[in-house]
């Protein structure tokens, strides 16, 4: 698997368009903005964009939805729990930075343990509420990779007093789905840099 990272939009979010480099389908996750310099890079990598995933609902984490499924054709995938944040801009907090917006309703719907395969790439969907109702990871095992949307960031956790939030479900999510992986899990959050499970395990304050 090779991971393209952008950081998109007013807030910086991180993008990454993960794909299978035997048959370059691809899979874009978090698109929260920057529509061009996303499809630029798929472009120049001869990519075929077989799913967008989106980890949550948020307006910074699908802001380019649209813009990137009608360049690809690709299917937008969510957790059933968010689904209506993209069709509401009180939902997905649009409305509150910057005019709002609403997107294409998802074509597929996302439950804990579901797997997705973009080439020969597998990934398990873990549901990890807390942050959001419906938010997301993505661990592609074989490949010692989590996207972690904003549940977990390095030395940090998501926010949980947004409408629909909660702290102890996100604590408890992140110690039963996540902590349980393998040290070397390399985690890509939704913000910020890089980390591991070993490093967040050992330094993170919030989960100790």
């Amino acid at each position: 698997m090779k991971i393209i990272h952008l950081g998109v939009g007013q807030l910086g979010t991180n993008c990454y368009i993960a794909y299978c480099e035997k048959t370059l389908q691809a899979g874009v996750i978090d698109p929260g903005g920057s529509p061009e310099a996303i499809l630029a890079e798929i472009n120049k990598a001869k990519l075929k964009v077989e799913y967008i995933i989106n980890t949550h609902g948020h307006a910074d984490h699908i802001g380019a939805n649209d813009a990137i499924q009608q360049a690809t054709g690709a299917k937008v995938l969510i957790h059933y729990e968010d689904a209506g944040m993209l069709t509401s801009a009180q939902l997905n907090l649009s409305m509150y930075i910057g005019g709002g917006f609403v997107c294409q309703p998802p074509d597929r719907l996302l439950n804990d343990g579901d797997m997705i395969s973009i080439g020969n790439i597998d990934f398990k969907v873990l549901h990890t509420p807390g942050h959001t109702p419906g938010g997301i990871c993505l661990l592609a095992d074989a490949e010692k990779v989590l996207f972690a949307g904003d549940t977990l960031f390095a030395e940090s956790i998501g926010r949980t007093d947004f409408p629909g939030g909660s702290s102890s479900q996100l604590i408890n999510g992140i110690k039963n789905k996540l902590l349980i992986l393998d040290d070397d899990i390399k985690v890509l959050p939704g913000h910020g840099p890089e980390t591991s499970i070993g490093w967040e395990r050992k330094r993170n304050p919030f989960i100790q």
